[in-house]
């Protein structure tokens, strides 16, 4: 452990202290199964920390190799996860689909793709680092399903015993029969390794006549059509012709079942990592391939700029100038970043930024305006007049100019709404103010919005503008 001690140390450099402790009480104390794919939020959550600074220090902790991320695609429906990557480059279908919920899903970044933390093996060795080696229910716990799934601490077995009446574990390139009876329900025989799935609606007059099935494991054949069968002795012959160990479950789709697939909470999203200004930060140049194309169903975008910048650099000098404007540039960035947000870019005097949610940037772009305030007020002048700009919408993605960027009309009209304001305005889109989390912000601080209706150059129809006073 003398390694895990230093990388702790090291740790301690760039994360809190507190938060420090407590991960490294997780590597040394924590069953085998809490190791494998660690929710970030939930950890927060239970250790009481802020979620961004937690976030923060997986991700520098990631840096120093005491835990590897995964970037999950998930099934919406079931919470599974579909495909495991190292890497959000390797995120290259055009659409995922899930055998178990019988449908296909084009991925985007909002709430299929998973971003969690495994301790690497150089720091403590953990049984799901080696997933074809795990029994069979905790392969379900520990690989199949996302962190999105809120599992039981105790009683997980007795759960699964309530929807699955047979399950086996069945060796690469090996046979093997299951007999049971089968009930009058929906039974589903699934196999997570291969994720491949066998609907069959029993139902009708019980027969005492032996039915047969014939289900081969291969990876190519995710889904057959739903069979009809009726209650009764069932003789299953199942083939492995894959390289690993398959893991056939027949399960029935009951109350149990719902019920466990039911049980959601909060997990780290790829777009709230890529909306963090740490994981910027630490992974600038290695995030998205240059030929992907990454959707985003909602992002939202916060643009500054300095009026008058011209004037200041004619009114105090050049030096005098860069320095506040470096100065300024320091303040939104540390706005920004306690927002959960994230600096995209700078251009001239003009700050690009996105967040997670549009109450975020409402509450960023406030402490912004209250900030220029006090640092002209400091300096007895006017030098600094901020105008900001914020939308909300869909986006994709895209790696430009070697740097994770962001394209599509969500990010042009954001700017443009930034080029309608004056000095010290804050203008915001109705799509931001249709949020509840930014409406409630606003009453909460006593401000009422003045809307008004204009036209965008290059916008077709006319677009409602509020003006936060």
């Amino acid at each position: 452990m003398s390694e895990s001690h230093s990388l702790f140390a090291a740790l301690r450099q760039s994360a809190k202290p507190d938060i420090v402790g407590a991960l490294e009480r997780l590597v040394q104390d924590a069953p085998d199964r809490k190791l494998g794919r660690v929710n970030a939020l939930a950890f927060a959550d239970s250790e009481g920390f802020d979620e961004e600074q937690v976030i923060s220090a997986f991700l520098h902790a990631s840096r120093l190799g005491l835990f590897d991320m995964s970037w999950n695609i998930l099934c919406p429906g079931c919470g599974g996860v579909l495909d495991a990557n190292t890497s959000l480059k390797t995120v290259q279908a055009e659409q995922y689909t899930c055998a178990l919920c019988a449908a296909g899903y084009e991925p985007n970044l909002d709430e299929m793709v998973e971003v969690t933390f495994t301790v690497s093996p150089r720091v403590r060795r953990i049984a799901a680092h080696n997933p074809h080696q795990l029994p069979p229910v905790e392969y379900f716990r520990q690989i199949y399903w996302g962190s999105g799934i809120d599992l039981p601490e105790e009683g997980f077995e007795a759960m699964v015993d309530e929807f699955v009446i047979e399950s086996l574990e069945l060796p690469a390139g090996e046979k093997a029969v299951i007999s049971l009876q089968l009930p009058e329900a929906f039974v589903i025989i699934f196999e997570p390794v291969t994720h491949a799935a066998q609907f069959i609606d029993v139902k009708g007059e019980p027969t005492k006549e032996r039915q047969s099935l014939s289900l081969v494991f291969d990876r190519s054949h995710q889904h057959r059509e739903t069979l009809e069968m009726r209650p009764g002795p069932l003789r299953i012959l199942v083939e492995n012709h894959t390289q690993v160990r398959a893991l056939p479950s027949v399960c029935i789709a009951n109350d149990a079942l719902h019920d466990l697939l039911g049980r959601r909470r909060p997990f780290l999203t790829a777009k709230r990592l890529l909306t963090n200004q740490t994981f910027r930060d630490i992974y600038r140049t290695d995030t998205i391939d240059v030929d992907q194309r990454l959707k985003i169903t909602s992002l939202t975008f916060l643009f500054t700029d300095l009026r008058g910048s011209t004037e200041l650099y004619e009114r105090v000098g050049d030096l005098a100038a860069f320095d506040l404007v470096k100065t300024h540039f320091s303040i939104l960035n540390g706005i920004v970043s306690a927002e959960a947000g994230a600096v995209v870019k700078t251009i001239g005097d003009a700050v690009m930024a996105t967040f997670p949610t549009p109450d975020r940037a409402v509450a960023a772009a406030m402490r912004m305006r209250d900030a220029m305030r006090t640092l002209n007020d400091e300096r007895g002048g006017e030098d600094l007049l901020l105008k900001i700009g914020i939308h909300e919408g869909p986006c994709i993605a895209v790696s430009l100019n070697e740097r994770q960027d962001y394209f599509g009309q969500t990010v042009n009209i954001a700017s443009r709404v930034q080029n309608l304001a004056t000095s010290r305005e804050i203008f915001t889109t109705g799509s931001v103010l249709d949020d509840p989390r930014a409406t409630d912000l606003l009453v909460r601080r006593g401000v009422t919005p003045i809307s008004h209706t204009v036209a965008l150059r290059g916008i077709t129809d006319q677009i409602r503008i509020f003006t936060i006073p």
